[in-house]
C-alpha cells in the first residue's frame, strides 16, 4: 500500500498533482522575478503588500516617462491566470506581459497576487482579489500627504478604471465586476468609475461535470454546482446585466479548449438586458494563452494591441 506521501488523490495535468498527505506538486512552477525598471518598454514596477496576515500583495506598473500629474492615465487592475492553482503576478510570464501591456496602452497597472488553490479553497482568490480591489479604490479618495500610494494618487485616473485577466484571471475579473456592481455605493463614494473589462481566454464552466473536475476539487466542499455563478457565468443573465462597466472585450483563440466557453459568455452578455457594448476578438490557429507562451509571435503582438486599444 502506498504511503500518504506517495499516494495521489487528485491530478490535473499540466497543473497540479495532490498527494494524500496534502503535499501539492505543481507541474509548472512560477519563475519569480523582482520588480524593476524595464528599459525595453520604459516601464517601472514595484511591489506593495496589502495584507501581511493573508500575504496579499500587488505589483504596480507605471510608464517611466509619465511625469504630468495634470494628465492622469487609465488604471488597469489585472488578475493572472493559472487555473486558480499555479502562476503568480510576480512570475516572469506575467511581469514581462504587464511591462509590454503598460507600455502599449500607456496605463498605470495593478497586478494582483492572490493565494492559490488547493492549499486554499477557491473562495480565497476572490476574497484576496476583492481586498486588492478595495485597496485600489481607497487610493482614489486620498489626497497628497495622506497615507496613499503616490503612483496611484499622482498618476492614475480613477474615472477610467479597467479590469482584465486571462484564463482563471479572467474568471476572477468577471467576479470582481459582479462584486463591484453589487456595491456601487463603494464606487460612488470614492468617485471611482469602472469603464471596461477585458477577458482573455476566460476560464468558465460549461455545465458538464467531467469537463470541470478541477473546479470541483478546489471548491473543497464537494458540493459545487455545475451552475455555480462564479464559474458558469453564462447561465446567470441577471448577474451579467448588472455589470457596472460600459464595455466588455472577450478574446478567444481557435485551438483553445475553452474557446466555446468564452463564446457562450459573449452570447449571454449580448443577449442580456445589459446596456453596454460587448465585442469578441478571435485569433485563428492559436491555443490557450498563446500570447504568454510565445510572446514574440505576430498574433501575440496583435492581441496585445487589441487589448491596449480597448483601454484608450
Amino acid at each position: 500500500m502506498a504511503s500518504n506521501s506517495t499516494e495521489i488523490v487528485f491530478e490535473h495535468f499540466p497543473l497540479i498533482r495532490v498527494f494524500k498527505d496534502g503535499h501539492v506538486h505543481r507541474f509548472i512552477e512560477a519563475n519569480f522575478v523582482q520588480p524593476s525598471e524595464d528599459p525595453p518598454n520604459n516601464v517601472l514596477s514595484k511591489d506593495i503588500i496589502i495584507s501581511q496576515e493573508n500575504n496579499v500583495s500587488v505589483r504596480l506598473y507605471m510608464p517611466n516617462n509619465h511625469h504630468d500629474n495634470n494628465q492622469k492615465l487609465p488604471l488597469l487592475i489585472y488578475f493572472h491566470g493559472g487555473g486558480f492553482c499555479i502562476e503568480s503576478a510576480c512570475s516572469s510570464f506575467y511581469h514581462s506581459y504587464l511591462n509590454k501591456l503598460v507600455a502599449e496602452a500607456n496605463v498605470v497597472a495593478v497586478s494582483v497576487e492572490y493565494r492559490l488553490a488547493p492549499e486554499h479553497p477557491v473562495t480565497t482568490c476572490y476574497e484576496d482579489s476583492w481586498s486588492a480591489f478595495k485597496w485600489v479604490v481607497s487610493n482614489g479618495e486620498k489626497t497628497e500627504g495622506s497615507d496613499s500610494e503616490p503612483w496611484l494618487r499622482d498618476h492614475a485616473d480613477f474615472s477610467r478604471v479597467f479590469l482584465a485577466g486571462d484564463s482563471a484571471g479572467a474568471n476572477i475579473a468577471h467576479n470582481m465586476m459582479v462584486k463591484a456592481s453589487d456595491e456601487e455605493s463603494l464606487l460612488f463614494e470614492t468617485g471611482v468609475k469602472v469603464i471596461g473589462m477585458a477577458l482573455i481566454h476566460p476560464y468558465f464552466g460549461n455545465g458538464q461535470r467531467e469537463a470541470n473536475e478541477l473546479w470541483d476539487f478546489i471548491c473543497k466542499d464537494g458540493n459545487s454546482s455545475l451552475d455555480d455563478p462564479r464559474f458558469n457565468a453564462a447561465v446567470h443573465a441577471k448577474l451579467l446585466e448588472k455589470h457596472v462597466c460600459k464595455k466588455i472585450l472577450i478574446c478567444v483563440a481557435e485551438k483553445d479548449i475553452l474557446r466555446e466557453r468564452g463564446v457562450m459568455y459573449y452570447e449571454a452578455i449580448k443577449n442580456s438586458a445589459w446596456s453596454g457594448e460587448v465585442d469578441i476578438f478571435y485569433t485563428e490557429g492559436e491555443e490557450h494563452v498563446f500570447h504568454l507562451k510565445n510572446p514574440g509571435c505576430d498574433n501575440a503582438a496583435i492581441l496585445l494591441k487589441q487589448v491596449a486599444a480597448f483601454m484608450k
